[in-house]
Parts: structure tokens; C-alpha cells; sequence
């Protein structure tokens, strides 16, 4: 036992350096469910649980988590820290991701992208239903009740109609090769004029079938309409997408396909509904990123416009600083060389009082030049005289 007292902060510092040189408890992977969620401008605060224990944690990087919610199981990677200031511990997270449920989904997710990306959503390929059955195909296990529910409701409705069962596994190892197979069985049986793929409700694993690149390729691909009856109402997978039609329930499948009109239009009626929420939502959407986009495209246009016209503006100004100290230039050498014409005008010479004389348009310059019997024409600065030479 020691023989002296720490204070709180020496016990509080000991505690975080153990902390920080077990080199064993840094960059640890943990995986528990996700309770209490705090979310600051910064940070976001959370715990994660398992049956016995708790973890509080924290994430300084908010990008890193996107939507967590309660209940969440996740795996959270990063090391412990003790505040030495406080007194508290946190386990301070550097990276999270999905863990069982979380990862399914996940990958539904990517798989439902990736196949909306190729067109295999959309409407435009999708087969009409016909209006008139006489014969039904349906993929899934003999021994579920689903098969015993679409028999119950389709001959109750209409005892005429024939069904051609596909027995296939319908969760488990290798079910989607079989439900692959059973489409693919009926897209080349003539007698059938469409196919229900169905099963019971069940969790995101149970319906994982359901959710494959096999079992989404051959439902598009099937020559005949399928109609995709898997889970419950609340229950959505990629089938249900590819699919011609889908179908809340089992039953349902089978009513719709030997319906009266009044149920008919009431599941029309509750899929619009549906849809045109979505649609509203996705063009509320994208109409708040086209304006968000367009301010920005106009702003970033107005600092371009507002950039060349300062640099039209210096280059204007340099031109005419150019253009002026050229006309100066060539102005001060205009007027020497009228300067210098001036000095040659032979009008200057006469104002100086010379005369200039010409005898039949000819200049004389000399008295030899002269004709005596001719008469002179004298010039002077404003004007001339005819003379007559009386003696040389």
C-alpha cells in the first residue's frame, strides 16, 4: 500500500497513459447495438450494448456516420480514451459500419442501384398482366402455406383456373438457384399464362433470396409477366422491382389475378399512392438541387463576368493611353513637317515681298529667259499685273 496521496489529477493522467500504452486496446474492433444517440455540430455521442455490458463512445467526425439510429448493430473501430479533466471515459471512434441486419441491408442497397443503373426497373419494360387466366404458375415450396393461401383465394374466386407448382427452397443454401430455376421452368411453358413468386414474411436474412442478382436477372429476362408476392406488405425486395407486379402478400397475388374490378382499383389506387409519393418526394428533391445548383452556376458566372469586364476595362484604358501617345507622337511630326513645307511655300516667299514673274505660263528666273516682245505676268502675295516691257 502506498504511503502517499495523489491528487486527481495524477490519478487521472496514470489512468490515461495506461490507457494509451496498451497497445492491444487501440484501433479494436467492437460490435454491439446502437442506444442513446446525441448529435452535436461536432460530434456525435452514442453508446452500443450487448446483453450484458455497455460502451459509450463518441465520433468526432461526423461524415463518418450517416443516419445511425437506435437499435442499429454495428462495428465500430477506434481506441479508448480517458479525459483526464473529467474523469470520464469514451471509446473514440474512427470508422462504423453495419454489422448483421445492417450489412444485409447495405448490400441490398448496392444490388438494388446497381440494377437500377442497367434498367431492369423500368416501367418500360415491364409486361402487361393479362386481363383474362386460365392458368397459373407459381414458384415456391409445396410445403409452406403460401401455396395453400393462393389455392384457398384464386379457386374460391374463380374454381376454373388451373396451378402449376414449381416446389423450390424458398430461404437457405442454394434457394436462389432454385427460384432462378423454377423462372426460368415457366418462361418457356407455353400453357401458362402468368407466374406468382411467393413466400411467407420473415426477416431481411430470410428473405435474402429474394434479394440476388439470379433470382433479379431471371425474373427479367422470363418471357411471361410475374407477379412477385415475397413477405408482407411492408416487406420490399429487389425482386419486387424487377418484377412485372407486385403483390403485398400471397394472397393478394392470387386476388389480383382473379379479381373483380372494385379490388383491382383499390390496390391501383393504394400503388399510385405510393408511387406518387415517391415521385413527389424525388422531384421536390431535385427541384431544391437545381435551385441550390443554379445560384451557384449564376454567382460563379457573375464573378467570371465581373473578372473580364475589369480586364476589358484595363485593356481599353491601355489602348487608349496607346492611341493617345501615338496621335501626340504623330501630331508634333505633322506640324514640323508643315513647318518645314511652310518654309518652302512660295507664297511665304512672296509675302517677304519678292514677286514672281512668268511670260506664257513659264517662270522666269533669269533676265536671259526674257522675250522683250511679250508681255509679263508679275505674282504678288494677293494677286497679279500684266506688264509690257519697254527696255532691257
Amino acid at each position: 500500500m502506498t504511503n502517499y496521496t495523489l491528487t486527481v489529477t495524477k490519478f487521472n493522467s496514470i489512468v490515461k497513459n495506461i490507457f494509451n500504452s496498451e497497445e492491444l486496446l487501440h484501433n479494436v474492433k467492437i460490435n454491439g447495438e446502437v442506444f442513446g444517440v446525441s448529435i452535436s455540430k461536432q460530434s456525435i455521442y452514442f453508446s452500443i450494448k450487448d446483453e450484458e455490458s455497455s460502451l459509450p463512445c463518441v465520433c468526432f467526425y461526423t461524415d463518418l456516420i450517416d443516419n445511425i439510429k437506435e437499435g442499429d448493430s454495428v462495428i465500430v473501430t477506434g481506441s479508448p480514451n480517458f479525459y483526464t479533466k473529467s474523469g470520464k471515459f469514451n471509446f473514440v471512434i474512427s470508422k462504423i459500419e453495419p454489422y448483421g441486419q445492417g450489412l444485409l441491408y447495405q448490400k441490398f442497397i448496392e444490388l438494388k442501384n446497381k440494377l437500377e443503373k442497367e434498367g431492369l426497373f423500368d416501367s418500360a419494360v415491364k409486361k402487361q398482366i393479362p386481363t383474362t387466366v386460365k392458368r397459373i404458375g407459381v414458384v415456391t415450396s409445396k410445403d409452406g402455406a403460401v401455396i395453400q393461401d393462393i389455392k384457398n383465394v384464386t379457386w374460391r374466386r374463380n374454381p376454373n383456373i388451373d396451378i402449376v407448382l414449381y416446389d423450390t427452397k424458398v430461404q437457405g443454401i442454394g434457394a436462389e438457384k432454385e427460384i432462378a430455376e423454377g423462372i426460368n421452368f415457366f418462361s418457356n411453358y407455353d400453357d401458362v399464362d402468368v407466374i406468382i413468386v411467393a413466400r411467407g414474411g420473415g426477416s431481411l436474412e430470410d428473405l435474402s433470396a429474394y434479394n440476388t442478382e439470379i433470382v433479379a436477372r431471371a425474373t427479367y429476362e422470363c418471357q411471361k409477366p410475374i407477379v412477385s408476392a415475397v413477405g408482407h406488405e411492408t416487406d420490399f425486395t429487389i425482386i419486387d422491382f424487377v418484377s412485372d407486379l407486385r403483390a403485398p402478400t400471397p394472397s393478394a397475388a392470387a386476388e389480383l389475378l382473379t379479381k373483380d374490378t372494385k379490388n383491382l382499383l383499390q390496390v391501383y389506387k393504394k400503388d399510385i399512392s405510393r408511387l406518387s409519393r415517391i415521385i413527389d418526394n424525388y422531384i421536390a428533391d431535385k427541384t431544391i438541387r437545381y435551385q441550390n445548383a443554379k445560384e451557384t452556376i449564376l454567382s460563379y458566372i457573375e464573378d467570371i463576368c465581373n473578372d473580364k469586364t475589369n480586364e476589358l476595362k484595363k485593356i481599353r484604358q491601355n489602348i487608349l493611353q496607346k492611341i493617345d501617345n501615338f496621335s501626340t507622337k504623330n501630331e508634333y511630326e505633322l506640324k514640323l513637317e508643315f513647318a518645314k513645307l511652310n518654309r518652302l511655300n512660295p507664297l511665304d516667299i512672296l509675302r517677304r515681298g519678292y514677286a514672281k514673274i512668268e511670260q506664257e505660263g513659264l517662270s522666269i528666273g533669269k533676265l536671259a529667259e526674257l522675250n522683250l516682245k511679250k508681255n509679263i505676268e508679275v505674282h504678288f502675295v494677293d494677286g497679279k499685273i500684266n506688264a509690257e516691257i519697254k527696255e532691257k
